[in-house]
């Protein structure tokens, strides 16, 4: 097994990318969509999130309403961390399970938003970074997300910057080019990828 921690800022495309590695055979385990698993209504998540910040975070169906707490915890580092605390945990255990779950030949993508922020590519075998430039970030969050540009500035000014996230890839994707260009780019990866799983397959079987 070959574990891959993919990241990149927001509006560089690593969704894109992670569609396309699933596409050539990669086992993607998302780390968002896991964290709106662990907190979904009736999980352990949600009851201790609710004991932290109060039933104000409820939502009228008894799901979280996330623009509440997004207002509370974003505007206090002390609250975030306290949502972090709760929430992170669950997400890596079920990460963890998902990969036990996969083939031993597998290549496992775990789609990591924050992984530079949080120092988690130690975690992984490979890490790659989707990257593209600041102004191509712009477009793509005013155009394609309909944000205005100051939310699409702010947002991209919260997250690391483009240095840091590409001093710790093993692989950079830039993807400043069109769909096509891309899809041949993932392509060579992912032939580089299972070139490196077969590796490490045969390095265990010695």
């Amino acid at each position: 097994m070959l574990t891959v921690g993919l990241t990149g800022g927001i509006g560089a495309g690593k969704s894109e990318v992670s569609r396309l590695l699933v596409e050539r055979g990669a086992v993607l385990i998302d780390a968002d969509r896991i964290a709106r698993e662990v907190v979904a209504p009736g999980t352990p998540g949600l009851a201790a999130v609710v004991e932290a910040f109060g039933e104000q975070v409820l939502a009228p169906d008894g799901g979280l309403d996330r623009p509440r707490l997004g207002s509370i915890v974003f505007a206090d580092p002390e609250k975030l961390a306290v949502l972090n605390s709760i929430v992170h945990p669950l997400v890596g255990a079920r990460s963890r399970e998902l990969e036990a779950a996969a083939a031993e030949d597998a290549v496992v993508v775990h789609d990591v938003p924050l992984l530079t922020e949080n120092g988690l590519a130690p975690l992984y075998d490979v890490v790659i970074v989707v990257d593209a430039a600041p102004e191509t970030q712009l477009d793509r969050l005013v155009r394609l997300r309909g944000m205005t540009e100051e939310d699409a500035r702010a947002r991209m000014a919260a997250q690391a910057s483009r240095e840091k996230r590409r001093e710790i890839a093993d692989i950079v994707i830039d993807n400043d080019v069109p769909l096509a260009e891309l899809e041949r780019r993932v392509g060579d990866v992912w032939a580089e990828l299972v070139r490196r799983a077969r590796a490490s397959e045969d390095a265990a079987r010695e």
